[in-house]
């Protein structure tokens, strides 16, 4: 008779927080997925941009890589700043900020005219968006405890192979489109506006739609909300009874642990950045001449990518194993990357291969932000995630610029794959010394 009285209350606070996790996605999810699905296409719609940019502007491949990559120099210099104010006033305002602020000037690029101009817009770009991505990941942890993290985070950054499979087929389209000089522009140009001005408008709705947190949810029960804050109340118990990581951003610095955590995410970006700035133009080496085909055929890695980042995420979460849902979707990426590299005049093979490298980069990139998350307490969560994210983000200048150089040199990207293979690699490794009892919730 106990038993039964038992289940019956235990019953409905189940129910009342499974509810409450329901409503927070369908509210949260799909509109920070387009959020993100923008913030990626303004960050890399330059690898479009540069099919026809380069001879039009008479640019090197290696002004090319340096112009993409010192986006991140500017990224990195902001990162932990912008979180730290995040933190300070709310993501809401913040966020909204960022997005009017990076969408403008990524619209700008389209009055690139010299190496100059384009190195200056594309750094003050990464210095507007640097905050927007920790901070979203900080945003979650405001909403979700560790265990739902896995999909919940799959799901926002399966926006990064959306991007791909829609901005490729859709800036392909754009760059024939406008071909003409509509306007008196070029097709590059127009797609930089037409990328970009979406960006303005999404970040001026994030003031009036976000919430800062649980308690300021209109659309949440008073029940869902105790529910909710209850659930994070206790994960953050179950975290420090496990943590060896301090309260403050000062403690955070002195960590090792969090330090190899920005060496595994730099090993991570490496590939992942190689693999966007770079796909259109290994693809178009295949002899695909169109820009529209081109845009069709990157789109294909990215679908594929979509797929496995879900059920990654899905997987992980059921399993409570957050390792080797990371480490072996590295080991994935850096035989696609080898395969694209062995192979590179069979363009079935390396069309396998690129599918094989962004799946593997990709998922593994959603599922790493369940390692930092399941041991930075609350406090020093706004910090120590940016920080990690920065020190991630300095692949964004390290692999495009190197990937340039050695195309320059070389006239091939095959040994900048491979030297990005052994980077997945090693970073594959490093993810295995973390202790599983510190992740795996």
């Amino acid at each position: 008779m106990s038993t039964s009285t038992t289940t019956v209350q235990a019953w409905p606070a189940a129910s009342v927080l499974d509810g409450a996790y329901k409503k927070a996605s369908w509210h949260l999810i799909p509109f920070i997925f387009v959020c993100y699905l923008f913030n990626y296409l303004d960050r890399v719609n330059v690898g479009f941009a540069k099919l026809e940019m380069l001879d039009a502007l008479k640019l090197s491949n290696t002004v090319y890589g340096l112009g993409a990559g010192i986006f991140f120099i500017g990224y990195v210099l902001s990162g932990v700043p912008s979180n730290l104010i995040l933190h300070k006033i709310g993501a809401r305002r913040w966020i909204s900020v960022m997005m009017v602020a990076w969408g403008a000037l990524s619209a700008a690029m389209l009055f690139v005219a010299t190496p100059t101009s384009f190195y200056v817009l594309r750094f003050f770009t990464g210095v507007a968006e640097a905050g927007f991505f920790p901070g979203m990941v900080l945003y979650f942890t405001h909403w979700f405890p560790t265990q739902k993290r896995g999909q919940v985070m799959a799901l926002f950054m399966s926006a990064i192979p959306i991007s791909g499979l829609i901005g490729g087929p859709l800036s392909g389209w754009m760059l024939s489109h406008f071909s003409s000089g509509q306007g008196g522009m070029a097709g590059w140009q127009w797609l930089f506006l037409l990328q970009g001005l979406p960006t303005v408008v999404l970040g001026v709705c994030v003031y009036f739609y976000l919430n800062d947190g649980i308690a300021q949810a209109r659309w949440l029960s008073g029940e869902e909300k105790n529910a909710m804050q209850a659930a994070l109340a206790a994960d953050e118990q179950q975290r420090a009874a496990t943590s060896n990581v301090g309260q403050s951003f000062g403690a955070v610095l002195r960590n090792g642990s969090v330090w190899m955590l920005g060496v595994i995410y730099f090993c991570i970006q490496m590939g992942v950045y190689a693999i966007n700035f770079w796909l259109p133009s290994i693809i178009k080496s295949l002899g695909f001449e169109s820009a529209v085909t081109v845009g069709w055929l990157s789109a294909i890695p990215y679908l594929a990518a979509a797929v496995f980042m879900v059920w990654a995420g899905r997987s992980a979460d059921k399993r409570r194993e957050r390792r080797f849902h990371v480490s072996l979707p590295m080991v994935m990426g850096l035989i696609g990357l080898m395969m694209a590299a062995n192979f590179s005049s069979n363009a079935l093979i390396v069309m396998i291969g690129l599918s094989m490298a962004t799946m593997g980069a990709l998922a593994a990139l959603a599922q790493f932000w369940s390692l930092p998350a399941a041991f930075l307490g609350s406090a020093a969560a706004a910090g120590g995630l940016a920080l990690i994210n920065s020190l991630g983000q300095i692949a964004g200048f390290v692999s495009p610029f190197l990937v340039g150089w050695i195309k320059d040199a070389t006239n091939s990207t095959d040994v900048a794959l491979y030297i990005l293979s052994s980077v997945l690699l090693l970073g594959a490794i490093l993810v295995l010394r973390i202790p599983a009892k510190l992740v795996n919730r």
